[in-house]
């Protein structure tokens, strides 16, 4: 292996030290936050309904629901806050929409414009001067949770103890979404064909860089897969926890990609853009599912 690691071991011990703390700090605030807002929201919900600019819609809306009824319902139940298919299941599809629009805005960047290269140098230069042999071979192991051998025994497993336990309706879930981020991905890769960084470590690649396929894989599996346990549990403590968790395992996989040098950034944050998208298409579905079941 090439000797690029000027890191020492124990600035390597500092580095893992204040990722971590990181990591936690993020996982309290982030928490904080969450109640913090939910206290607030449940505080102003109930006085929405009297501001001003509400009440001067309500003659519209009277008139809305007088002329077409059925319309109206249909909307109304598009932003049903008390229902799973509504007002959540809207805001999941505007989340999907707008990830498309990132995604295809980030594709014509890589493409024509060489600015996202300085993007990617400059970050491959934060990164270089934290490359250590120990480091080095600790993302290699962790960057295998993102592969498609490792992504494909656990969406098994994960089907396994879904058929046998529920919910049922996760394991359509979990195929769909694996598929579909598969499917994108290798499409995405042979149709813009971007070529590696320079391999500078043992750790190489055969296939096209973008987008990264563990970035997106991982995000698709292990998102659904977390949204999958999540849902049904009863403690909303325990929900938070569970996807901070899967956040933490996602985000290190794809900062791996770009510490072992086979992808750029910018093929990561594609990548997570097309797995958050295949997530969000599995929490339809599931929701949806969910909704037929009742």
């Amino acid at each position: 292996m090439t000797d690029i690691t000027p890191l020492s071991n124990m600035g390597a011990l500092i580095f893992v030290a204040l990722s971590t703390a990181l990591a936690v700090g993020l996982w309290r605030g982030v928490w904080w936050l969450l109640t913090s807002g939910g206290a607030l929201f449940r505080r102003l919900g109930p006085r929405l309904n009297d501001t001003y600019a509400v009440r001067r819609t309500r003659p519209v809306r009277n008139w809305l629901k007088g002329s077409f009824p059925r319309g109206y319902a249909g909307i109304a139940d598009r932003f049903d806050p008390s229902r799973p298919v509504g007002l959540p299941l809207t805001l999941v599809a505007v989340a999907a929409v707008y990830m498309v629009v990132l995604l295809f805005g980030l594709v014509e960047t890589v493409m024509e414009s060489e600015e996202i290269d300085a993007f990617d140098d400059f970050v491959f230069g934060i990164v270089a001067p934290l490359r250590n042999a120990v480091l080095v071979r600790g993302f290699g192991w962790i960057t295998q949770f993102g592969s498609t051998a490792t992504l494909l025994a656990v969406a098994i497993v994960a089907t396994g103890f879904l058929w046998a336990r529920g919910p049922k309706w996760g394991v359509p879930t979990v195929w769909l979404t694996v598929l579909g981020a598969q499917a994108t991905t290798w499409t995405g890769k042979f149709l813009i064909d971007r070529p590696r960084p320079d391999f500078i470590l043992d750790v190489t690649a055969w296939s096209p860089s973008f987008p990264s396929g563990h970035a997106t894989g991982a995000t698709a599996v292990y998102g659904i897969i977390a949204y999958a346990i999540a849902r049904d549990l009863p403690d909303y403590r325990r929900r938070y926890d569970v996807i901070y968790a899967t956040f933490v395992l996602v985000a290190t996989i794809a900062f791996s990609r770009i510490y072992l040098s086979v992808h750029y950034p910018t093929d990561i944050a594609a990548g997570l853009l097309v797995g958050g998208f295949w997530v969000l298409v599995g929490v339809a579905l599931a929701e949806w599912l969910r909704h037929s079941y009742h």
